[in-house]
């Protein structure tokens, strides 16, 4: 069964930055995309970012309100997708999730328990 892990998380001030990390069970290359989304308290799941692999190329994508100052990494030797987040502000508070997709399925099916980000204004 595939697992995913996340940790990094905390509380930080506004400005400050965090960076998440996701394990996953099994070699990443079994996964043709990673994603991070977030869900603030009492508001839906929302996509933070992406990376898909196409051949040995890993292309990147982000919400708008993560451009500039969040990016996602991978280090495959270590099977962990990172997000690291800039200049967060109190309404980047939610918890974060890991989610993995494989080759040949449309939605990403393997999900995280989560990290919770707290910023502090």
């Amino acid at each position: 069964q595939v697992q995913l892990v996340e940790s990094g998380g905390g509380l930080v001030q506004s400005g400050g930055s965090l960076r998440l990390s996701c394990t996953t069970s099994e070699s990443i290359f079994s996964f043709n995309a990673m994603a991070w989304y977030r869900q603030a308290s009492g508001k839906q799941r929302e996509w933070v970012a992406h990376s898909i692999s196409i051949g040995r190329a890993n292309y990147s994508n982000y919400a708008e309100f993560g451009k500039g100052r969040f990016t996602i990494s991978r280090d495959n030797a270590m099977n962990t997708v990172y997000l690291q987040m800039n200049s967060l502000k109190p309404e980047d508070t939610a918890v974060y999730y890991c989610a993995a997709r494989k080759s040949g399925e449309v939605e990403f099916d393997y999900w995280g328990q989560g990290t919770q980000v707290t910023v502090s204004s």
